[in-house]
């Protein structure tokens, strides 16, 4: 990590912030108080992140652009890359896959982002959830682009549809995002149709860009509370339908998977 460019742009974002009226976030207040030349590297990391979680899609100069792609682009790298050779394909069925790991990382055509209605990223600094790691190591050209559309709209973002962007700085050529139900750990009949037509309209999405392969994240498992086990099975039987209905569409679809307990649901699903 590069402490000289974090250095950089952490200090833009606390002078942008000023000039806009803006309370830092804690992690940021924290490494301000002791002068940001002397805060570690880590402290600049919670900082940067912590300021991109809350900053509005305000233009940005193309110096700032350039160091934070370069910044971003460099962790990945030091991350690793995975791409589709790295996932484990199906025995019973090829065009699917399984993979445990950041999805922030993996080099398909397409990502799925689990967005919420507002559809500009998750704005509570350092949050835990897939929002938040998509559009922070993407790059704040993310939100812009997420503004962009959501103000064409005009209306917050439906549940069960699919919007496409670009995946900046992330391996992913495109971000899909999708809106989940909000199950709370209770799924009625309409929240699994629901769900089921998340996965629908990515799929139909990814087709209609003309893109050949895409990983999933666990749609609605996460703070949407829908029951992890029954989620997954709707995801593999809604996709292995969607593929069977499409013969002529080659797709590839990787089940990304975070956690242990989700790799082990998926693996009897998928055959392995």
């Amino acid at each position: 990590m590069d402490r000289k460019l974090l250095q950089y742009l952490v200090e833009y974002l606390v002078e942008e912030g000023k000039a806009h009226g803006c309370a830092l976030p804690p992690a940021a207040a924290d490494a301000a108080q002791g002068g940001l030349a002397s805060a570690s590297t880590e402290a600049l990391w919670l900082a940067f992140r912590s300021l991109v979680n809350v900053r509005p899609p305000w233009p940005a100069p193309g110096e700032f652009l350039a160091t934070q792609d370069e910044l971003l682009q460099g962790l990945i790298a030091e991350a690793g890359v995975a791409t589709l050779a790295d996932t484990t394909p199906s025995p019973t069925d090829p065009r699917l896959r399984l993979w445990r790991g950041d999805i922030t990382t993996l080099a398909a055509d397409a990502i799925v982002n689990a967005a919420n209605s507002g559809m500009t990223g998750c704005w509570a600094p350092l949050h835990y959830c897939i929002d938040n790691a998509i559009h922070t190591f993407a790059g704040v050209q993310l939100r812009a682009a997420c503004a962009n559309l959501m103000a064409a709209q005009g209306h917050p973002e439906p549940t069960s549809q699919a919007k496409v962007t670009d995946g900046y700085n992330l391996p992913a050529r495109y971000v899909i995002h999708t809106v989940g139900p909000i199950a709370n750990g209770r799924p009625t009949d309409t929240h699994r149709r629901q769900l089921a037509e998340c996965y629908r309209a990515c799929l139909d999405a990814t087709a209609k860009a003309g893109l050949s392969s895409i990983a999933f994240c666990c749609i609605s498992t996460g703070v949407f509370g829908f029951p992890q086990e029954e989620a997954a099975s709707i995801a593999v039987a809604t996709v292995r339908r969607w593929l069977n209905e499409h013969p002529d569409v080659p797709m590839t679809v990787v089940f990304n998977v975070f956690s242990e307990t989700d790799e082990s649901l998926y693996r009897p699903l998928l055959g392995l």
